[in-house]
């Protein structure tokens, strides 16, 4: 064999698909350079352009490989045939199919005319994404040797696939088989022949035979797929595959099938995979909110009247994170993820819906004692020592458990009950117990009422900002802060809190969130300057947070309409909610502040790693919270505290911002300290937004006399 040859073999190998090639293929071709010079080898991508180009298609179809790459294979046909749409067509079956076999007539690149026999193959990601086509093409010009070297070239061509494929007579006794099936089942060639399609099928699979039914003795052509069927390897095991069939007709007019195997093993896998990511919580394992979702679908299934949902909310675990820091409260909570999982009862399944709040979904609540006795037990079995980084930290849980009542409630009403009864359970102290009751049901009916009407109020514009203004030393100012207001027309006049309250219970704080920027950001508008220059606007975010994948989007469309200054748009983010922020959602708040926009870390202190965070986040601003202010007077921790905060922002280039600013006191000390901003009662509180103008339009404000 010369080095040519031998390259040739290699670039047939690296043709078929970039997929492994049957066990034998190298050697055939090996033996078998000579006997192949009327074969066209070459690769299509997934609309028909050819891709690769093998000495033997040159010498078949007269095209060199500078020619014809990039071009549609189209041009191999007729005319008549090219305009008719047919080689798409042959692509069409190839891809619902697997593979498409054909004779027929085509041309050459000097325009002549050959009799030929074509075979295409689909090839396929592990995945299942079609990745393209190879075609072989014959030249059967030479009539007498179509009839006696076709049996032994259509073997050579099926062994070139790396898809499993075996021929069935009527009967579904297997004729032959390509060595990808042998190997798939883990079968010696010898050892294949007349198995049935039942033999080669695992017991688990019901689907009835390989091959279709009731096709009529005068079919042709016909393809049909069985998605997924259950196979048995020589030695029992099962192989999930996809499976293909396409009838043909015999020279002696016998039928028979034709079907190929692809190992789908790795594709479920992968989907398992994938499903069980999406399905659970990444730190403990347990099921998260959509997988939670799904298993009490399941129980309404089976038996609704039995099912219960205890909600367990940890007392006191911020400390534990204020104290010993972030990766402590980790690792409590996956301690007690694992004291769940193999603690609990058979009938019951441990999930994580979010933070320190944990679920206990249970099948039937009746075979465990009832619901009282199960929610008093997990409360006990939840009361424990846990070891923490050398320490010993006590836990304990307010339980809150709902029993489903198909009459009043549906799966999601369930874990409103629990909820709402784990609230009840944490206002009687840690520890406690509370079930869900005929009251509890009126009181979260009117809950439900007033999210309701709250998801109106956003929808329908029925929502009021009052602004407070943020102010320089001399009373100048710089910006305001927006706060949401609820003119109710029961309640009155409500506030961030219990809108915020009612908004997270219901679902709606993005909703909540987007409108109060949206209706912000139009107002800030029509503001007018403060000593000559702009006022920028504040806006706090409660769920739009970077983390979001439309975060960069959303906010960029909201800025881009109101038709705002991208520099005066301040976004106020707690700073919670920055401390895990991966690397992805930090480069969208980069990409917003390189465009003019800032970012302001709100309660600034209250966390547990604010420099590390402050040091890695694109954060222009902090706010240093109002209950270090307020104690600057007469607290020295206080104080310590706020002169640190306000250092490390003058060393970090930060703005420094004074919340809840209240007394001259509070105002004659920040001053000596340094501090850049302030907010606060002491020079107004939010007021509405046409009060805010005029507000404006005396600007600067009178400020508390410095001696």
């Amino acid at each position: 064999m010369t080095e040519h040859e031998h390259d040739e073999v290699s670039a047939h190998r690296e043709q078929v698909g970039g997929m492994p090639l049957p066990e034998g293929t190298a050697e055939r071709l090996t033996l078998l350079p000579e006997s192949m010079r009327e074969y066209a080898i070459f690769s299509l991508d997934v609309n028909g352009y050819v891709e690769s180009w093998n000495s033997g298609a040159e010498r078949v179809k007269g095209y060199r490989a500078e020619e014809i790459t990039g071009r549609h294979f189209s041009v191999f046909y007729p005319p008549e045939q090219a305009e008719s749409g047919y080689p798409s067509w042959e692509l069409t079956q190839a891809t619902e199919v697997g593979f498409f076999i054909d004779e027929g007539w085509r041309v050459r690149a000097d325009g002549s005319r050959f009799w030929a026999h074509v075979v295409i193959t689909a090839q396929r990601e592990r995945d299942g994404t079609l990745r393209g086509f190879i075609k072989v093409t014959r030249d059967m010009t030479e009539a007498q040797d179509r009839l006696q070297r076709s049996s032994r070239r259509f073997t050579d061509l099926l062994d070139l696939t790396p898809v499993g494929i075996g021929l069935f007579d009527a009967s579904e006794r297997l004729l032959d088989a390509n060595g990808a099936l042998c190997d798939l089942l883990g079968y010696r060639r010898r050892d294949v022949y007349g198995l049935t399609g039942a033999d080669l099928l695992h017991p688990d699979d019901r689907a009835g035979g390989l091959t279709p039914e009731g096709r009529g003795p005068n079919a042709s052509v016909v393809g049909q797929r069985f998605p997924q069927r259950v196979l048995a390897r020589a030695d029992g095991r099962p192989v999930p595959c996809d499976v293909h069939s396409a009838l043909s007709v015999q020279d002696d007019g016998s039928r028979f099938w034709l079907t190929s195997f692809q190992d789908v093993s790795e594709r479920i896998r992968h989907t398992e995979t994938l499903h069980h990511q999406a399905t659970h919580d990444d730190l403990t394992g347990l099921l998260n909110r959509q997988g939670i979702n799904e298993l009490i679908g399941e129980m309404l299934d089976d038996a609704p009247d039995s099912m219960a949902v205890l909600f367990c909310d940890f007392d006191n675990f911020k400390r534990v994170n204020d104290s010993l820091g972030h990766e402590a409260g980790d690792e409590l909570l996956m301690a007690l993820a694992r004291r769940l999982r193999s603690g609990l009862p058979e009938q019951c399944r441990a999930a994580r819906l979010s933070g320190d709040e944990f679920l206990v979904l249970c099948s039937d609540v009746d075979a465990i004692g009832g619901l009282e006795e199960l929610a008093t037990w997990i409360s006990e079995f939840l009361r424990t020592l846990v070891p923490v980084r050398g320490q010993l930290v006590q836990v304990s849980a307010a339980v809150g458990a709902a029993r489903f009542d198909s009459s009043i409630m549906d799966g999601e009403d369930l874990l409103r009950f629990a909820d709402a009864a784990m609230f009840r359970a944490k206002r009687q102290g840690a520890g406690q117990v509370a079930l869900a009751s005929p009251d509890l049901a009126t009181s979260l009916g009117g809950q439900l009422r007033l999210e309701e009407e709250l998801r109106e109020a956003i929808t329908n514009d029925g929502l009021s900002l009052y602004y407070q203004p943020m102010l320089a030393r001399d009373g100048s100012v710089m910006a305001a802060e927006a706060l949401v207001r609820w003119f109710h027309p029961e309640r009155g006049l409500l506030t961030p809190d219990v809108i915020l309250s009612v908004a997270e219970q219901g679902g709606l704080l993005r909703e909540l969130d987007l409108r109060v920027l949206r209706t912000a950001l139009r107002q800030a508008m029509s503001w007018p300057t403060s000593h000559g220059r702009p006022v920028d606007v504040a806006v706090n975010l409660a769920s739009l947070l970077p983390d979001d994948p439309d975060f960069v989007d959303e906010v960029t469309e909201i800025v881009t309409k109101s038709g705002i200054d991208w520099h005066r748009v301040v976004l106020e983010v707690v700073e919670t909610s920055l401390l895990d922020l991966p690397s992805r959602p930090r480069k969208g708040m980069v990409e917003l502040t390189e465009r003019g926009m800032r970012f302001a870390m709100d309660d600034f202190g209250t966390g547990y790693s604010s420099l590390a965070r402050l040091k890695d986040l694109p954060i222009q601003i902090i706010k240093i919270d109002r209950r270090f202010i307020s104690g600057v007077e007469d607290d020295s921790a206080d104080l310590a505290i706020t002169r640190a905060a306000v250092d490390i922002g003058r060393a970090m280039g930060r703005t420094c911002v004074a919340e809840g600013v209240e007394t001259a006191s509070q105002f004659r000390i920040l001053g000596e300290l340094g501090m850049d901003t302030y907010q606060g009662f002491l020079f107004s509180r939010p007021v509405p937004a046409a009060e805010f103008r005029d507000l404006l339009d005396s600007s600067p404000l009178p400020v508390p006399d410095e001696r």
